[in-house]
């Protein structure tokens, strides 16, 4: 059973940066998502990165502004996020793909969906002010 725990979070200004870390034992075989939810929101994916960090996904928001990457000698999976806007407030999760990734193949793969995770952490709250 993966224990996933993020930090990170907290206030910034508009065109501020923060980094967000997703720590896990055992989670090397496993890709990870991060999804984040706005006040009145549906949960939406923001990134993705494949068990080798080989593939990486980023939602239209995200794109040109946020970074994902991982450690896995660490056990941490981090997400960049440069130039904050006030639409990027909400609570940031990370989730870990159910299913381990074994094949060299499937360490390439990932998927920005809810069906896709079957593990959560318990969120960090980013707040942006303009």
């Amino acid at each position: 059973q993966l224990q996933l725990v993020e930090s990170g979070g907290g206030l910034v200004q508009s065109g501020g940066s923060l980094r967000l870390s997703c720590v896990a034992s055992g989670f090397t075989y496993h890709a990870v998502v991060w999804f984040r939810q706005a006040p009145g929101k549906e949960r939406e994916a923001v990134s993705c990165v494949s068990s080798s960090g080989a593939t990486r996904k980023y939602a239209e928001p995200a794109k040109g502004r946020f970074t994902v990457s991982r450690d896995n000698a660490k056990n941490t999976v981090y997400l960049q996020m440069n130039n904050l806007k006030p639409e990027d407030t909400g609570i940031y999760y990370c989730a870990a793909g159910q299913r381990e990734q074994r094949s060299l193949r499937a360490q390439s793969m990932c998927e920005m969906t809810t069906e896709y995770v079957g593990y959560w952490g318990q969120g960090t709250q980013v707040t942006v002010a303009s």
